[in-house]
């Protein structure tokens, strides 16, 4: 005759804390999985109305770069009501972390980050203007290759077989374009020298925007020494405010602004719409900042250009219908390379993280 076994209070107690711990640690996973979605979704909604609307404004007879600049940073306004919403956070509470930086540290690093900030997006908005919406947007994969480059230093990144297999397809799926000089796809034709005037800037962005996101990375975990929803707020808004100024001043200095009444005028579809556009690219790039620096907030900046990444194909396959962009043989064979280079990255993601779970479990 058998008879049931019989645990001590202690086990219990242990087995019902045990239990707990699961339950805490799915809940804890299924949370973390909807930020991600939501992220997600704001990056790749944000970077594909924004990028199709900058080129509308380019293709309807906008013609200045500092307002194409500037719209794609004066948005953050709108996210100062987050301040008082309560947001998810994740705090660092290391003994060795609870120091914090003074206000002359975080004002020169939100000073340091406008101004690559402004730059960057002003290469962007050169790139945009002399480049098909579909040829910019493939030659932005390659920011995800600078992104790993820099980690690899500021972050510890750790490169796998299927990282650098990853690395290789996105910039080799953009170097093809460099040879597309001929593209009469865009609204206007390009002289040759514009053209490559057009690719070197983007390729310069995609560089500039790597080493931001892994600066970003960097200093919530080495400069800030905690990650809270604030944090994240401060980051998009400060630099933003810094890059906005830097823009303004150029937008004056150059005496663009001279030319801009005239330009809303002149555009092709009125008035209204030449504001509209200007509205929504600039609220679009906001929400794209809040992906952005959610990700990077959640996962790491890597994975956040992961899925920056993903919106690849999103882009020039609308631009194709909006723009008439042509889709010939050296852009579909760029965009398969930069897919696949996605795909490969997300499974060695997917590996560590199986990797991370049967360790857990054991």
């Amino acid at each position: 005759m058998f008879l049931p076994r019989r645990f001590s209070p202690d086990q219990e107690a242990g087995a019902e804390n045990s239990a707990e711990g699961n339950l805490q640690t799915k809940t804890d996973r299924l949370r973390r999985y909807k930020l991600w979605l939501l992220y997600s979704f704001f990056v790749l909604s944000g970077q594909t109305v924004a990028t199709l609307l900058g080129r509308l404004y380019f293709e309807k007879g906008g013609k200045s770069k500092w307002m194409a600049t500037l719209v794609q940073l004066a948005g953050f306004p709108i996210l100062l009501p987050l301040y008082c919403v309560s947001m998810p956070k994740r705090t660092i509470t290391n003994d060795s972390q609870r120091s914090q930086p003074s206000a002359l540290i975080l004002l020169l690093l939100y000073i340091f980050l406008g101004i690559l900030l402004a730059a960057d997006c002003m290469m962007h908005s050169v790139g945009l203007l002399y480049l098909p919406v579909s040829t910019y947007s493939l030659i932005c994969a390659t920011q995800l290759a600078f992104n790993a480059f820099f980690s690899f230093f500021l972050n510890s990144q750790k490169f796998t077989p299927f990282i650098v297999n990853s690395l290789v397809l996105l910039t080799t799926s953009s170097t093809l374009l460099v040879f597309q000089t001929d593209d009469s796809s865009g609204p206007k034709r390009v002289t040759k020298g514009n053209y490559i005037i057009g690719f070197l800037c983007t390729v310069c962005a995609s560089a500039v925007s790597g080493l931001m996101l892994s600066l970003i990375q960097f200093s919530f975990r080495k400069i800030l020494k905690r990650e809270t929803s604030t944090m994240m707020l401060d980051m998009i808004i400060y630099q933003s405010l810094v890059a906005t100024c830097i823009t303004m001043v150029g937008l004056f200095a150059s005496g663009d602004w001279k030319s801009l009444s005239r330009e809303m005028v002149n555009f092709e579809l009125g008035k209204v719409s030449y504001l509209m556009i200007l509205l929504w690219t600039a609220v679009a790039w906001a929400v794209f900042s809040v992906g952005v620096i959610g990700l990077i907030f959640e996962v790491s900046s890597l994975f956040s250009n992961v899925i920056n990444t993903l919106g690849l194909p999103i882009v020039p396959v609308l631009a194709v219908v909006v723009f008439h962009d042509k889709m010939n043989g050296v852009k579909v064979i760029a965009m398969l390379l930069g897919i696949w280079g996605f795909v490969s990255y997300m499974y060695q993601y997917y590996l560590d993280d199986f990797k991370a779970e049967s360790t857990n479990v054991d």
